[in-house]
């Protein structure tokens, strides 16, 4: 599956924030996940956390477990 995805440039993804185009991505290990369809990322943010960016180190914060991501669509992969 992994390797068909599109790879993205970290400026790519940050065009995906909810706010200058309609599609609201984010990056976690590597891989590009659409979380446009989440009620928790409207306009782009979630809590103190913005879209459009990789979020793997942020992610020791957060109350969850990458588990997390497992309900979204991953749409691409993101260039190192």
């Amino acid at each position: 599956m992994s390797e068909n995805l599109t790879i993205y440039t970290k400026q790519q993804l940050a065009l995906r924030n909810g706010q200058d185009r309609p599609e609201i991505w984010v990056a976690y290990n590597g891989f590009i996940y659409d979380v446009s369809r989440s009620r928790l990322w409207r306009e782009g943010k979630h809590y103190e956390h913005w879209a459009g960016q990789d979020l793997t180190e942020e992610l020791t914060d957060a109350p969850h477990s990458e588990k997390v991501f497992e309900k979204f669509e991953i749409i691409g992969k993101l260039k190192d």
